[in-house]
């Protein structure tokens, strides 16, 4: 195993100049916030949402200091809450007059062995990490259907998961949830097609943020780390990019594809 340190920086090259995007999970930490400043940087207007509304509120105004308050907003968002996924949508068209790309990011993770998990557990992470997507799904898709987006090219990018390809004890209901996810790719593509509309996913493994640290123990962090090829997390950023190709004209003949940002694909 090589030690690689991380890259330098990718600035932006106008990849998404005049597109209007939604990312959920994009309170400032991970792979949310990244990317939403990746496609502010590339050029794109961005409503992000999360269901934290202080940490949503100062990285709103973070990102319009930088980028302008014509080119940010921010809608909390319980992707559990259909009403509050609707409302999300709802005021992406209202304050930029349409929508081009949607990034679906929220997801909850916890470990906890099979045998002693409760149902409130398996349904909460079900219901962010799986539900929430195919909530989102729903009412981007009904959104492009609407607009006629077609001849602008909609897009769709789920955030996925190594562990729904491989088995990681501890982590049966993130596993099945992001499994579900890659599923729930493949089938929208299919369906989105008839909208002019491509719908894929990322699949990374880890992606170093302050809010992991909190949530796993310093152990599982290294052995994950360890099966890395450069011995190294993933930044935020780096997933970010590649979302940002999928949201591009460069992945236009894509569609229903699982791209692994990690060495683990199986």
């Amino acid at each position: 195993m090589t030690d690689v340190e991380s890259p330098a920086y990718v600035p932006g090259h106008g990849l998404l100049r005049g597109r209007t995007a939604v990312v959920t999970a994009a309170a400032g930490a991970g792979i949310g916030g990244a990317t939403a400043r990746r496609f502010l940087e590339e050029g794109a207007r961005v409503l992000i949402s999360d269901a934290h509304t202080r940490r949503l509120k100062e990285y709103e105004e973070v990102l319009a200091g930088e980028f302008g308050e014509h080119a940010v907003g921010a809608q909390p968002c319980d992707v559990t809450d259909e009403s509050q996924v609707q409302g999300l949508f709802d005021t992406a068209r209202s304050r930029h007059g349409g929508l081009d790309i949607v990034v679906n990011n929220a997801g909850l993770g916890g470990t906890s062995a099979l045998v002693d998990m409760t149902d409130e557990q398996w349904s909460r992470v079900l219901d962010v990490t799986l539900n929430g997507t195919f909530r989102c799904i729903r009412a981007a898709l009904r959104a492009f259907r609407a607009s006629g987006v077609s001849g602008r090219g909609g897009v769709i990018v789920n955030n996925a998961s190594v562990v729904g390809w491989r088995a990681q004890a501890g982590q049966a209901h993130y596993a099945a949830a992001k499994a579900g996810v890659m599923a729930l790719t493949r089938c929208a593509a299919v369906e989105a097609a008839e909208y002019g509309v491509r719908v894929n996913a990322v699949s990374p493994s880890l992606a170093m943020h302050p809010h992991l640290v909190k949530v796993t123990t310093s152990e599982l962090l290294a052995e994950l780390t360890a099966r890395e090829a450069f011995g190294r997390y993933a930044e935020p950023w780096e997933v970010a990019n590649a979302i940002v190709f999928l949201a591009s004209g460069y992945s236009s003949y894509m569609t229903g594809e699982v791209v692994a940002v990690s060495s683990q694909h199986p």
